[in-house]
C-alpha cells in the first residue's frame, strides 16, 4: 500500500516538474510503450499554449468530462474508460473503435493530451463537415429532423442556445408545415456555409 501511495506522489511531483520526467515515466513504463511516454511529455511541454488556445470556462468544462470518463481515476483515459463511457451512455463500442480511439493520441491520454486533440481537431478543419453531418445525422428519421426535438436539444446540451437564437437558426432553415427539417438540405446549407466563410477568410 506504501508503494502505491509512493509512487502516486512521484507522479504529482514529475508533472510540477516536466524537465524531471525524462529519466524515469512509470506509468508509460507499465504498458511497456516508450513511445508513449515521448508523446506524454510533448502534451506537457507545449501544455501552455494549448490551454491558451480555449477559455477559462472551456477549460473547466473539458476538465470535468475528463474526470467523467476517467473511471478508474488514474489520470489517463485509455479504453476500459472508454469502453465504461460508452456502457454509462448505453451505447456499445467495438475493440476497434476503441482502439481507434484512443490511437489517435501520440501518447497516453491524460488532461492536458485531450485538451491537445480537441484543439487538433478545431483547427484542422478536415472533421469539422463530418461532426456536423453526424451530429445531425442522429437526429434523422427518415431523412427528416424533427424541429422540436432539434430545438430541445439545442436549448439543453452543450453551448446552450436561447429560444431567439434558435429561432433566428430556424429562420434560415426549411421547416414543413408538420414540423420537420429536411435532414439533407440542412447539412448541404451548414457545411456550404462553413466553406463560404474559410473562403471569405483566406480572400
Amino acid at each position: 500500500m506504501a508503494d502505491k501511495d509512493k509512487k502516486v506522489k512521484k507522479k504529482k511531483v514529475k508533472e510540477d516538474a516536466p524537465a524531471e520526467e525524462a529519466p524515469a515515466a512509470p506509468a508509460p513504463a507499465a504498458t511497456g510503450d516508450r513511445q508513449s511516454s515521448r508523446g506524454s511529455r510533448k502534451a506537457k511541454r507545449t501544455g501552455s499554449n494549448v490551454f491558451s488556445m480555449f477559455s477559462q470556462k472551456q477549460v473547466a468544462e473539458f476538465k470535468e468530462a475528463f474526470q467523467l470518463m476517467d473511471h478508474d481515476k488514474d489520470g489517463i483515459i485509455g479504453k476500459n474508460d472508454l469502453r465504461a463511457t460508452f456502457d454509462s451512455l448505453g451505447r456499445l463500442a467495438s475493440e476497434k473503435e476503441l482502439e481507434e480511439m484512443v490511437g489517435e493520441a501520440p501518447g497516453p491520454i491524460n488532461f492536458t493530451q485531450l485538451l491537445t486533440l480537441f484543439a487538433n481537431r478545431m483547427s484542422g478543419g478536415s472533421d469539422e463537415d463530418d461532426v456536423v453531418i453526424n451530429a445531425f445525422k442522429t437526429f434523422d428519421e427518415e431523412g427528416k429532423i424533427d424541429s422540436e426535438r432539434l430545438r430541445h436539444a439545442l436549448m439543453t446540451w452543450g453551448d446552450k442556445f436561447s429560444a431567439d437564437e434558435v429561432d433566428e437558426a430556424y429562420d434560415q432553415m426549411d421547416i414543413d408545415d408538420k414540423g420537420f427539417i429536411d435532414t439533407t438540405k440542412l447539412i448541404t446549407m451548414l457545411t456550404a456555409s462553413a466553406e463560404d466563410e474559410e473562403g471569405g477568410e483566406a480572400a
